[in-house]
């Protein structure tokens, strides 16, 4: 339009100056720096990318990040090529990509609250976990009276800890089997009834009363049934003779139990079935699992990005061409496999590497998921790059040396996605 290159220039300025400014300033400083040591007085030339892949911490950065960049970005694109295929099927197909796309409104910070609630150990604080446990309770039946046992150098039961229980001597009939048991949480007791005194078995049986030897406020007596101690319900016992059980028994709501003629001569036994720890769920934030978990919370967010990019891909298909693959006889699945996958072959790239590069800076949901403790095992070089920049132990040599890692990573990313821009371009 006849403008003048040096008029084009001088609006170009201040861009540039900001760009170099906070760009190529702070990239040209940090490659600098990373050749220098922990004070920046002395040059050591390569010693900081060296501790770099031999330091532990780091190499667990660097194990992470590579876990990440595999694992986050094809989970996300393969799970948005999904939804997008099946949105199209289906009526509700707008509102269901409304659903899926509606964690990219929500900051990392905020997500990353969000997913340190939802894996907190404790069932009735963590989501993860109550359905977790909620599933192996329908499934596994959990016992009745966790953690309770028998006072140390007890006269009536004995046995390993955690259980079975059984009793030193034989039992009986007309003579009744007082069992008695402590540690026992006071919250577990709250709905506990009364103890009470077994009554006499019919026709030679055995009769007793399991419940916890302990009086509130003191007192009492050990052994007895004391006024105020409550009854363990539930408790199975079984009367075994020569190893083999010959009748069982469960506890009512006051402790006391039948059991037939065959217990005479027996011994009592309460199995560890009775005293098991209550099943707590998963360890979602333990060494072992902390990156997964909080790769299942990136996926959460960032599906439904890959979603609407391949969905709008999905849109600009020709449908003559799924039409004739179907009249040339062709399934769904083959459809799918040899049409439309090679045909949102570029589009699945650019999601691919928007999330590769997306991810090798990911800080923000390990930072606020990760317990201070496991930290460590979560870690990743962005998260160490803050640390040794920012942390208490400082070391900015070896920040730098990182930051240049990390910039040498996203550059061949970059070229890729620019040379593919460029040829989309060119057609």
């Amino acid at each position: 339009m006849g403008t003048r290159r040096w008029v084009a220039m001088l609006f170009l300025l201040p861009a540039a100056v900001l760009l170099l400014a906070i760009v190529a300033y702070p990239i040209i400083y940090s490659i600098i720096r990373s050749f220098f040591d922990q004070s920046g007085d002395s040059f050591v030339a390569f010693d900081n990318f060296q501790a770099l892949f031999t330091d532990e911490d780091n190499l667990t950065a660097i194990k992470n990040n590579v876990i990440w960049v595999i694992v986050a970005p094809s989970v996300c694109t393969a799970l948005g090529l999904i939804f997008a295929v099946l949105t199209e099927r289906v009526s509700f197909g707008a509102a269901f990509k409304m659903v899926i796309f509606m964690p990219m409104a929500i900051s990392m910070l905020a997500a990353g609250v969000i997913f340190s609630l939802v894996y907190q150990q404790d069932p009735e604080r963590g989501v993860a976990n109550a359905v977790v446990t909620g599933i192996h309770d329908t499934f596994s039946e959990s016992s009745a009276w966790p953690g309770a046992r028998p006072r140390p150098n007890d006269d009536v039961l004995a046995g390993p800890q955690k259980g079975p229980y059984t009793t030193k001597d034989t039992v009986s009939a007309g003579s009744p089997a007082l069992l008695p048991l402590v540690a026992v949480k006071p919250q577990d007791l709250e709905t506990a009834k009364p103890a009470t005194e077994p009554k006499a078995a019919s026709g030679g049986g055995i009769s007793g009363t399991v419940w916890v030897d302990f009086k509130p406020g003191g007192g009492g007596k050990l052994g007895a049934i004391d006024s105020g101690e409550k009854a363990l319900k539930g408790i199975k016992v079984e009367a075994v003779k020569d190893g083999k059980t010959v009748a069982s028994a469960t506890t009512g709501d006051d402790g006391t139990f039948t059991l037939p003629k065959e217990a005479d001569g027996a011994k009592l036994a309460l199995p560890a079935s009775n005293f098991g720890e209550k099943y707590n769920g998963v360890d979602w934030l333990g060494p072992s699992l902390i990156t997964p978990a909080i790769i299942a919370s990136y996926v959460w967010m960032w599906a439904g990005f890959a979603m609407v990019l391949i969905a709008a891909g999905l849109a600009s298909i020709p449908r003559e061409l799924l039409e004739a693959a179907r009249v040339d006889g062709a399934n769904e699945l083959q459809v799918f496999r040899r049409v439309t996958v090679p045909l949102l072959a570029p589009v699945l790239v650019v999601v691919l590497v928007t999330l590769m590069i997306n991810v090798l800076k990911i800080f923000d949901l390990v930072w606020v998921i990760s317990p201070g403790a496991n930290l460590k095992d979560a870690n990743v070089l962005a998260v160490q790059l803050y640390l040794l920049g920012f942390g208490t132990d400082t070391d900015q040599g070896m920040a730098s040396a990182i930051a240049v890692v990390l910039l040498l990573l996203v550059i061949p990313v970059m070229i890729v996605n620019i040379r593919r821009l460029r040829r989309e371009t060119r057609r």
